[in-house]
Formats: C-alpha cells, sequence, structure tokens
C-alpha cells in the first residue's frame, strides 16, 4: 500500500503514481552490494548530504549512527527501476497468476489457521477475514516472499539514482522514524526491492500512519512470522479509508441483450440496474445500494457491479487489477466458484509504443489521456469512452488491437 509500480503496467490499471500503489510485478530479492569507486563516491557525497538533511528532519544523531552504514547502494535496485516492460499486461493473465488453484488452497489454509486472530480483527475494524487474507497472499504469498532487501539500502538507492528521488527520500525519512521509535533495528528492517515490507507490503508512510501493535507487546512488528500486527494493520488501513461493514466489494452480473453500454463507468441506485434487466451472475443477490458497472474485458468479458468497498481497495492500490484480483480470490476463499463470464483471450497485449500511439492519437482528436506514458488509466480509459461514443461503438473503454487499428490513420 502507499506505494509506487515500478515496471508492471497492467491493461486495466490506473496510473503508476498514486498514494496506494502496489508493486505488481514480480519481487526479486535484490542483495546490497558495493558499485565502481566513483559511482560508490558520489553515493557517500549523496548520502552525507542526506544525514545533515535528516537530522533538520528531527533523525537524532544516535539513529544515524545506526542506521547510515546500512544504506549502501544497490545496483540491482536502480537497474529494476530503470526497466520497463514492453508489453502490458493483459488482465487475465494477471488474474490466473494472481487467483491461482494454490493460492485458494493455500489462502484457504491460511483462514483456517489464523481463524481466531482473523475474527478479532473483523470484530475491531469490520474487514472480513477473506478480504485481508487475498491482500496478504497477492502481497506476500502468506508471507512467503516478505522480500529480502535491506529497506533503508533500497531506499537511499532511490532517493540517490531512482526516477522519484524526492519521493523515496521522504521514504527513507520516514523509515528512519519508525527506526527511532524502536519498532525494528536498521538491520531487520527487510522488505521488497521498491521499499515495501512486511506481510501486506507497507511503504514507511503507510505504515506511520495506519501501523499497529495489535499483539500488545509494544512494537508494530509487521515484520514477524506471527502476521498479526499486520494484518490488523491492513484492516485499520481499510477502516480508516471508510471500508463499510458488511458491505460486498463487487459482485458478477449478467447483462441484458441489447444492454445499453453508455451506462458503463456510472454509479447508480442497484434497484435501477436490475430495472434496467441487470442481473447477478449465478443466482446471487445483489445488495442493495450504490453501484458502479464496470467492464474490465470490455462487452465481451465479465461485468461487475461494484460498491463502495471497491473504491476502499483501491486506496490500497489504485490498480483496478489489482482491486479485481483481490475481490475475486476473497471470494473463492470464502468457497464461491469461479467468474462466470469469459475473457476474451484472443486479444494480445498491446506494446508500449502501440499504447503511446494510441493515447497520442487521442489527444490530436481532441481527448485527453492525461499523458503519453503507454500506461492505460482512467484518464485513457475515459478518453477511449468518449471517442468511442463519438463513433458510435460500444463505450465500453476497452483497449486492444482492433481499437488501435480502428484510431490510428
Amino acid at each position: 500500500m502507499s506505494r509506487w509500480i515500478p515496471a508492471a503496467t497492467l491493461a486495466f490499471a490506473l496510473p503508476a503514481c498514486g498514494l496506494a500503489n502496489v508493486d505488481t510485478s514480480p519481487r526479486p530479492a535484490a542483495r546490497p552490494a558495493v558499485l565502481a569507486q566513483p559511482q560508490t563516491g558520489n553515493f557517500d557525497a549523496w548520502r552525507s548530504g542526506f544525514a545533515t538533511r535528516a537530522l533538520a528532519a528531527g533523525i537524532t544523531q544516535a539513529t544515524l549512527d545506526r542506521s547510515l552504514p546500512v544504506m549502501q547502494l544497490l545496483p540491482e535496485t536502480v537497474a529494476l527501476d530503470r526497466r520497463q516492460s514492453e508489453f502490458g499486461a493483459r488482465i487475465w493473465d494477471y488474474m490466473d497468476s494472481t487467483v491461482s488453484p494454490a493460492r485458494i488452497s493455500q489462502g484457504q489454509s491460511a483462514l483456517r489457521r489464523h481463524a481466531n486472530i482473523l475474527t478479532r480483527i473483523e470484530s475491531r475494524y469490520g474487514v472480513p477475514p477473506e478480504i485481508l487474507v487475498a491482500i496478504w497472499g497477492i502481497e506476500s504469498s502468506y508471507g512467503a516472499n516478505r522480500g529480502g532487501t535491506q529497506t533503508l539500502a533500497t531506499l537511499a538507492t532511490l532517493a540517490k539514482d531512482g526516477r522519484r528521488g524526492e519521493f523515496f527520500e521522504a521514504q527513507l525519512l520516514d523509515a528512519l522514524r519508525i527506526v527511532q521509535a524502536g519498532d525494528i533495528s536498521p538491520q531487520a528492517m527487510i522488505g521488497s526491492w521498491a521499499g515495501a515490507f512486511g506481510h501486506m507490503q507497507f511503504m514507511p508512510s503507510s505504515f506511520l500512519t495506519y501501523a499497529v501493535d495489535f499483539t500488545g507487546n509494544g512494537r508494530r512488528d509487521v515484520w514477524a512470522d506471527d502476521p498479526s500486527d499486520a494484518l490488523a494493520s491492513a484492516a485499520n488501513y481499510l477502516a480508516r479509508r471508510g471500508w463499510t461493514r458488511g458491505q460486498p466489494w463487487a459482485r458478477e452480473v449478467v447483462l441484458p441483450d441489447g444492454f445499453d453500454l453508455r451506462l458503463t463507468g456510472q454509479a447508480q441506485a442497484v434497484s435501477a440496474w436490475t430495472n434496467a434487466g441487470v442481473r447477478a451472475a449465478a443466482g446471487a443477490q445483489l445488495q442493495s445500494g450504490q453501484a458502479r458497472l464496470v467492464l474490465p474485458g470490455g462487452a465481451r468479458g465479465p461485468a461487475f457491479l461494484t460498491y463502495g468497498n471497491y473504491d476502499v481497495l483501491k486506496e490500497y492500490n489504485l490498480s483496478d487489477a489489482y482491486v479485481l484480483a483481490v475481490g475475486h480470490l476473497s471470494d473463492r476463499l470464502r468457497g464461491d466458484g469461479g467468474l462466470r463470464g469469459s475473457w476474451p483471450r484472443g486479444d494480445r497485449a498491446l506494446t508500449q509504443d502501440e499504447r503511446r500511439a494510441l493515447q497520442r492519437r487521442l489527444n490530436a482528436l481532441g481527448h485527453d489521456t492525461g499523458g503519453v506514458d503507454g500506461r492505460i488509466g482512467p484518464a485513457t480509459i475515459a478518453a477511449v469512452q468518449a471517442w468511442q461514443k463519438t463513433q458510435g461503438l460500444a463505450p465500453d473503454g476497452y483497449v486492444n488491437a482492433d481499437l488501435l487499428r480502428q484510431l490510428l490513420p
């Protein structure tokens, strides 16, 4: 949570820079290493200047004395930060990998193993065990892949040589505040190569705001083998961001023949959707309230009515693909079956150059995509829908090779 997607670009995702983005790419365990002497010297000079700024920001000399030796330059992290994916992952490929049979089975075991603590967490924060365990499974494979890199080294490297130095320097200062508070030692603060740590992969700023000492041992220990503090901290995050107790995240639905796809992306009362012929898939009941229609695979893919808790999950991670994976995994952990709708698996992933060409063309036609970055985010989806409406096409906002051929002159 509260993090950045370094390289992976999902075909149905929001922008990569946001308060709650998660690294959805594989997390290599980059280890500390030292570069050639000239580059290391530059890093040493940066680290010395950072120490001065840290003191001015309230970090004590004692904390710096303990932490500065851990701040080594990680060339692997620099390389990973600069690497860009040529192809955007298709949402069904992402869903297949994140909601796999093995992850479902392991998650159900985790639910049984931690039933007591999860029940207590739900009682306090109102977040269902299945949601927390689904996030846990996707973030760290239920704690098996919490990362193997020293976080202070990662953040120092990205502050010095990353593409978002100011952001990561602020995260590094927050990491030092965590050390200074006594939650963990500099050496024991271990996480992913992109700076997130623990079972639920918090960034330091999110830890300071939302982490809780649920076990009552005096430390907010999201790194321990015992996941209690980490699970409760994630529940606290969701609760404080507006989670509604007892409300579903979404329901898969079936659209009637001739449905007006101009309603895609709009929110209205569930009664209005049912009056328009929308029905829950597999005979399930739709809960009353406001819901928004989402078609992540376009008109040919599964359809969802998403409730307010869907948007809360997007506070945890701004990628719609991630939220759909968490939600669907939580349903499977509860015992529900697979999706009724079928993905358009014949569609290929667009290259980064093709995605940029699509954005440039939409902008030239007067439909603002919010930039030309190759990421199919909300602004690009809205621009696609606006263009589709001008052409009399189904405005589902779905991007594929057919759309690209129609757009390009």
